[in-house]
């Protein structure tokens, strides 16, 4: 075996940045059980639970996003976070001596990376998207590969650095062994009946609540049951909000759903957001969804992910602004058309790209050299 393998791994803010980051992380142990891997993320975000969760160390960096407009006087504040956060890394790369630098974007990978590669440290990042992030962009010219997931993505990077390797996503939902009658049972409804999974994501669930609330109607006649992930931020007000209406046994409203891969094995129809770890996994396991792009994102890039699935007839896609009105209907119609869902699946499947970490984890431990 080749000397101890190091690999510092950065990025998050969002699951849609943090399950990639892991997921390659243990590609890379999977081949080198010796690699020591360090993460770094960004003070009081999610990965700073999320990592240590799954058995990584992790730094952060009082790094945070620019506000806009650019010229805020809060920016000075968040300059000089920016600045403390580089001095805080390449203290942390003179002591852990990293071999190469993977970044998954995420205000932590922008400090991060630009030290490294001003250090020599070889870089490689992964962009989600189908429209590349500011953070990905600005370290392009620094990195030596770029792993994306769509095509089309030389607009953003130089085309030589560029591989298609799709995104990585969370292990557990491509290992799930229950079948569809047995997950649709463990959330207490009925396998004979058709099945409707809401999903928000973790911090943009508001309008796909907002779709739900304003039509339990359609809800209890519809023939069809629902598992409604409502996000643990919005669910004391929807709990509050739903107290003084009957009882609706065909909804299962849930805050946070941990077994995922379960929920999808139930689902014969997802509606969620279409943040691009989410779509990777709707394209690997082959299941008909409704995307209802956030509008809170940078340049829009969740409708230009939609957008890749809808014009190869692989995904059906709402407007933020008109789901309240027409998504619920649109998801019962849909979900009773079984020819229209099995097109869906088909399509939505050609689109998968299997062994994403894997392929990310080689390009990484060639850069290291070991």
């Amino acid at each position: 075996m080749d000397k101890e393998l190091r690999i510092i791994v950065s990025g998050g803010g969002t699951g849609g940045h943090i399950f990639p980051a892991v997921s390659i992380a243990n590609a890379i142990k999977a081949k080198r059980p010796d690699a020591q891997i360090l993460f770094v993320g960004a003070q009081g975000r999610m990965e700073m639970q999320r990592v240590p969760a799954a058995g990584y160390e992790i730094i952060g960096l009082p790094v945070r996003g620019f506000i806009r407009p650019l010229w805020s006087p809060r920016n000075i504040g968040v300059a000089l976070d920016f600045l403390k956060s580089k001095r805080m890394v390449r203290k942390t790369i003179k002591e852990f001596k990293p071999d190469v630098a993977v970044g998954v974007g995420g205000y932590a990978s922008g400090a991060t990376l630009d030290a490294a590669s001003a250090m020599g440290i070889p870089c490689l990042i992964q962009e989600q998207n189908s429209y590349a992030g500011v953070t990905n962009k600005m370290l392009a010219k620094k990195a030596s590969k770029i792993c994306v997931a769509y095509d089309g993505m030389e607009r953003f990077f130089p085309a030589d650095k560029i591989i298609k390797t799709g995104n990585p996503v969370r292990q557990a939902l491509l290992e799930t062994t229950v079948s569809r009658e047995e997950a649709i049972k463990s959330f207490g409804l009925d396998p004979s009946k058709k099945t409707i999974l809401l999903v928000g994501g973790s911090l943009g669930a508001r309008t796909v609540n907002e779709s739900v609330l304003q039509h339990l109607d359609i809800v209890e006649n519809s023939g069809v049951q629902f598992i409604w992930q409502t996000g643990k931020y919005y669910s004391a007000a929807i709990a509050e909000n739903m107290k003084d209406h009957k009882a609706l046994p065909m909804l299962k409203v849930m805050d946070f759903i941990s077994d995922m891969g379960a929920a999808y094995k139930a689902a014969d129809l997802v509606i969620s957001r279409a943040g691009a770890s989410s779509i990777s996994e709707f394209c690997l396991i082959g299941k008909p969804v409704i995307l209802v792009p956030s509008p809170n994102v940078a340049e829009d890039h969740q409708t230009k992910n939609a957008m890749a699935l809808v014009n190869k007839d692989a995904a059906l896609y709402i407007k933020d602004a008109d789901a309240p009105d027409t998504l619920l209907e649109t998801a019962v119609k849909t979900v009773k058309d079984s020819e229209l869902l099995s097109q869906l699946a088909t399509n939505i499947k050609e689109l998968g790209k299997p062994a994403s970490a894997d392929i990310i984890a080689d390009e990484g431990l060639k850069l290291a050299g070991k």
